[in-house]
């Protein structure tokens, strides 16, 4: 039991601008807080940047950076006496391999030219075009009435972008309509869906598209508070963040937002406080466990009030659909509502991120991006949890429903291109070690069947003997059906899909 006066929210932040977690480091911290040693040692050993303290390296061995040579990149540091630590997606899919140096900055690290949809005023978020410092739509939205605000956010059809497509006027709506007065609105940028890094580029190039939707949603529910969330990778992203909040609050920007209090806090280190309810564990210092629900978020989030949470692509739409109308950004889709960023890796020639209808084919995207390198076999739709679609899927629409029917999913739009080069069966290995990796622990379906099925996958590339997945599927279905949040629920997807698509590799 926490002291009456204890300060929870503080010790991930003090632990990392300590330099890691130590005895005396959580003595201090703990003498400082009022938060009990344990409680501080159990929160910090959790979170890859501040579970052990030292310099070295951290090499990012996601899918698309194995593919491009992460595994030679360690055996030159290795050959070199490099100290260094393999760690999973750093959200550079476009730049693969990459590694983080110990300030965590990323080598070379330059915004791209190219792997961009070129200037387009009439695109709601317009990565490449000039940033507007006038917040006109949140001017607007302050002589409507809070209904009005909400029919057109229903009226645009906006679903949530960040991977679960749910739609935003719920949230708003939910949030609007309870009794408790204290709200918050809390802002997603913990991007680490492996192949996915569309909200990197948003906060460097469009930020201020990025606030006005926050603020619009904290003003139409009635919330002071909006809490930033930024992955502690993004070190770039979190400086262009932190500029662009501070010429919104000043004459530049008309003081904009001055009526709210905006605050940035770091994530540590964690995939799975990209799960809405681990994010707010996080937020209050403790290990990014994902809660059961209900009560959802809406009711019962940060500090247990009301609370809206949104994705970073999510609230970069509001400002359009408030100034040019629900109507206009619904019909931008092709087959679902509005424009979307999809992000595109792996055997492109111009890996990036690009704003089109949601609802284009693979065929579509792969053209914005410059055509395949080599022969295409398969692709990955949304990151890792989407698992693999065989190349004959290149005209499916790739929005949420089509995916879901095809038993995929959109996911956040993280699309990756494998072509012949690559062993599929040790592609899915990589997705596998990846959400072994990530998996918080808290359920046992996800803690043993993550390990379960990479252990069964290494040991059928080790032997080629089919009998080492004779119950891959059934742990699979218990994943899907015990777990508490979605990383459980997805996980085994990187082989289920291989085996159904591609059975030959499993003869």
């Amino acid at each position: 039991m926490l002291k009456h006066n204890a300060d929870r929210e503080k010790i991930l932040h003090l632990l990392e601008e300590a330099g890691g977690v130590t005895e005396q480091v959580v003595a201090e911290i703990s003498a400082k807080t009022g938060v009990p040693e344990a409680d501080i040692w159990g929160a910090g050993k959790f979170y890859s940047l501040i579970n052990r303290p030292g310099e070295r390296v951290r090499v990012c061995d996601g899918l698309t950076c194995q593919m491009f040579g992460a595994q030679n990149l360690m055996d030159t540091l290795k050959s070199k006496g490099v100290e260094y630590e393999a760690v999973s997606c750093l959200g550079q899919c476009d730049r693969a391999p990459v590694q983080l140096e110990t300030n965590l900055e990323l080598q070379s690290f330059s915004i791209q030219t190219q792997g961009i949809t070129p200037d387009n005023a009439d695109l709601p978020m317009n990565l490449a075009g000039p940033q507007d410092l006038t917040y006109a739509a949140l001017r607007k939205v302050r002589s409507l009435q809070k209904d009005q605000i909400l029919d057109e956010i229903e009226t645009s059809g906006l679903q949530g972008r960040g991977g679960a497509g749910f739609p935003a006027h719920f949230k708003w709506r939910s949030v609007a309509s309870q009794p408790v007065t204290e709200r918050y609105v809390v802002c997603n940028a913990d991007e680490g869906e492996p192949g996915t890094f569309k909200d990197r580029e948003i906060i460097l190039r469009q930020p201020h598209k990025m606030l006005e939707g926050l603020a619009i949603a904290a003003h139409t529910i009635g919330a002071q508070d909006i809490y930033l969330y930024i992955r502690g990778e993004f070190t770039a992203e979190r400086r262009s963040l932190e500029r662009a909040i501070e010429q919104s609050q000043s004459e530049e920007c008309g003081h904009a937002l001055s009526e709210f209090r905006i605050h940035v806090v770091c994530g540590h280190g964690a995939y799975i406080c990209g799960e809405e309810t681990a994010l707010l564990e996080s937020l209050e210092g403790r290990r990014g466990m994902p809660r059961l629900k209900p009560p959802f978020p809406t009711v019962q989030g940060f500090r247990n009030k009301p609370t809206l949470m949104h994705n970073v692509e999510t609230a970069a739409c509001v400002g359009s659909i408030v100034l040019r109308g629900g109507s206009w950004f619904k019909q931008l889709g092709k087959t679902e509502a509005g424009s979307k960023l999809y992000c595109i890796s792996g055997h492109v020639k111009q890996p990036g991120v690009y704003e089109m209808p949601l609802g284009i084919c693979l065929e579509d995207l792969v053209a914005a991006a410059g055509g395949y390198e080599g022969t295409p076999v398969a692709f990955s739709p949304g990151g890792a949890s989407s698992g693999f679609l065989p190349i004959r899927f290149h005209e499916l629409p790739l929005d949420y429903k089509n995916l879901a029917e095809a038993g995929s999913m959109l996911g956040s739009a993280g699309v990756v291109v494998l072509n012949d080069t690559v062993d599929l069966v040790q592609a899915a290995l990589w997705q596998l070690e990846f959400f072994e990796r990530e998996s918080c622990g808290q359920c046992a379906p996800c803690r043993i069947g993550t390990q379960y099925l990479r252990q069964r996958l290494q040991a059928f590339l080790e032997s080629k003997q089919k009998s080492n997945l004779q119950y891959a599927e059934d742990v699979g279905w218990e994943m899907e059906e015990g777990s508490i949040c979605g990383l459980g629920m997805v996980a085994a997807k990187p082989l289920e899909s291989l085996r159904k698509h591609f059975p030959e590799l499993f003869a």
